[in-house]
């Protein structure tokens, strides 16, 4: 008996339905839950920097037309341009769509990368995940909560000039498969994000620097083959220090177990154990 199909699946139609749906279902929770978003921004920089970081932009990945890469670019910038100086007061949340609205062709997005169960395919607005990578990766570098965050499940590429652990990236999918965080600290923060040349830039920026500082630190990472597959395992811890740079938290963040969905033999040999028993 062939298995039925759920109602998104059934036509172009019922698919945008279905995601109105979840939209306006996302939207009722807030209202219920007293969710408040920053909506602020402006120009002026706050003076103290918490963490800075740059990512290349275009990456040459296996299989992957570098014209989609360019289009990503541009969505990029145009993501930038919503989310760039917005201030985060005491008791706000940041959230990635609610600043960056619906990635449509009308608004200037193009087609580029998307991630959906496991697959790569391409779509409009494409490739803003590496916003909310970037993001990500500067509020784990404070005491900033996070409060919504989807990761890929599966090692979709090989690396090509990574700078951050395996694993901490986010998956966001307009309107409700969101990123957000909110700052339950006792001062406002803030977000810059550019693109300079082919680089995307982020700075976490505050009012005065907070009194811990954190590290992330991925350990044991490697692949392994079981059975047929081929796995990506890590660790990604994050370390708390004080003022004087002595460390006291060690919080596991991520034990990674990522089914390699690229051509296994772009897996560096150095880097591949034995089947686990």
């Amino acid at each position: 008996m062939a298995k039925r199909r759920q109602f998104y699946q059934l036509s172009p139609v019922c698919y945008r339905v279905s995601l109105w749906k979840e939209g306006l279902r996302k939207s009722l929770a807030d209202r219920r839950s007293g969710f408040r978003a920053a909506e602020l921004r402006q120009e002026e920089s706050l003076p103290v920097i918490v963490k800075s970081h740059r990512s290349p932009v275009l990456r040459r990945l296996e299989g992957v037309d570098m014209a989609l890469q360019q289009s990503k670019r541009a969505n990029l910038a145009l993501a930038a341009g919503c989310i760039d100086g917005v201030v985060i007061r005491p008791g706000e949340s940041f959230s990635f769509w609610r600043l960056v609205g619906d990635p449509t062709a009308r608004r200037g997005f193009g087609p580029g990368l998307t991630i959906a169960s496991g697959r790569v395919g391409t779509g409009v607005g494409g490739g803003l995940c590496q916003a909310g990578n970037l993001i990500h990766y500067l509020v784990l570098h404070s005491p900033l909560t996070v409060t919504e965050l989807h990761h890929h499940s599966d090692a979709l590429f090989p690396d090509d000039r990574r700078r951050v652990p395996f694993g901490t990236g986010t998956s966001i999918f307009y309107p409700h498969i969101d990123y957000r965080f909110r700052n339950d600290t006792g001062q406002p923060v803030q977000l810059r994000l550019w693109l300079e040349e082919d680089d995307l830039c982020g700075e976490l920026r505050s009012q005065t620097p907070f009194p811990l500082r954190y590290r992330l630190r991925e350990e044991d990472s490697h692949y392994v083959k079981e059975g047929a597959d081929y796995y990506r395992v890590s660790r990604v811890y994050r370390l708390t220090l004080n003022g004087a740079g002595e460390q006291v938290n060690r919080e596991l963040l991520l034990d990674n177990h990522s089914k390699v969905l690229f051509d296994p033999a772009l897996i560096p040999p150095d880097q591949l154990r034995e089947e686990t028993p």
